[in-house]
């Protein structure tokens, strides 16, 4: 066995961020070759995430990037099993670095696009077993969307303060100059942070899972099934309006003026403007 200097030990540590005794293990075991070393230290962190595999993740961030034109943004969460770590700094780098590659990668939603895409030569699959390896706790992408403008408009982007939670908004609108409206850019924003707050779970009725709403009715039509066709008819339709403005996006009552809706508040935002807006799609990450 090749005599392992300190030098190697410290090198290998600076290079793999683990600790001396696993440097000097791993370096004893690959003979000193530095290669070597590094490649057990991977798998030792591979060896980690399927031993852990079971293991629940609901502690960790959710990240976001934007282009500086406005017009691509992508958010994804990043996921470990205690709050501990996800304050670590070794964590809030892996998230920092997750920046990087969201920025470049694909259109395909996902974990694994995100895991596969690749930044300097290293994609984030790598990335993120070398940091399990340092910690010893699972960590895993929980999810991954990216939004691209085609046309005029902007995408509005807000994550709590706790960075637990995180929304995207796209608002396409029939002009550059209407998209670049404060009124419009102040929606985007404020929409971005009433969807973090207020869960809506698509962005009209016509969105929604038609399996959904047929369940809802059931639900509804068995709670008043003793009383009149015609009563019963009257109190589902009710009901199923207060779902619909309880878990469509442009229905719900806007969180920071809720005598309006959503829809009500972009309409408004769209006349001080000068033109017309719509919002096309949204999404909502939350971790735990």
């Amino acid at each position: 066995m090749a005599e392992i200097s300190a030098a190697a030990v410290v090198k290998l540590r600076k290079m793999s961020g683990q600790s001396m005794g696993e440097c000097k293990k791993a370096l004893e075991e690959a003979n000193g070759d530095m290669d070597k070393a590094t490649e057990i230290l991977r798998k030792k962190g591979l060896a980690t995430l399927a031993k852990r595999a079971e293991r629940e993740t609901t502690e960790g961030a959710v990240v976001s990037w934007q282009s500086a034109d406005g017009k691509t943004a992508a958010m994804a969460t990043l996921c470990c099993e205690t709050d501990f770590v996800a304050k670590s700094d070794d964590f809030v780098a892996l998230a920092q670095g997750l920046r990087e590659y969201i920025a470049a990668g694909a259109a395909e939603p996902g974990a694994s696009t995100v895991l596969q895409t690749t930044v300097a030569g290293k994609n984030f699959q790598e990335v993120l077993t070398e940091v399990v390896s340092k910690t010893g706790e699972k960590m895993q992408v929980g999810d991954y969307v990216r939004f691209r403008l085609q046309g005029p408009g902007l995408i509005g982007t807000y994550i709590h303060f706790n960075k637990k939670v995180g929304s995207m908004v796209q608002i396409e609108t029939d002009t550059e100059q209407v998209a670049q409206a404060p009124a419009i850019k102040q929606a985007a924003s404020d929409f971005a942070m009433h969807v973090t707050a207020s869960k809506p779970i698509a962005l009209d009725a016509e969105s929604l899972d038609s399996q959904t709403v047929e369940r809802e009715k059931a639900i509804y039509a068995e709670q008043v099934k003793n009383k009149p066709p015609e009563v019963v008819k009257r109190i589902v339709d009710g009901k199923l309006k207060k779902f619909f403005s309880d878990y469509c996006l442009l229905l719900q009552p806007f969180v920071k003026d809720d005598s309006k809706t959503v829809e009500q508040v972009l309409a408004e935002a769209a006349r001080q403007a000068g033109g017309q807006a719509s919002i096309k799609q949204f999404v909502r990450f939350e971790v735990g």
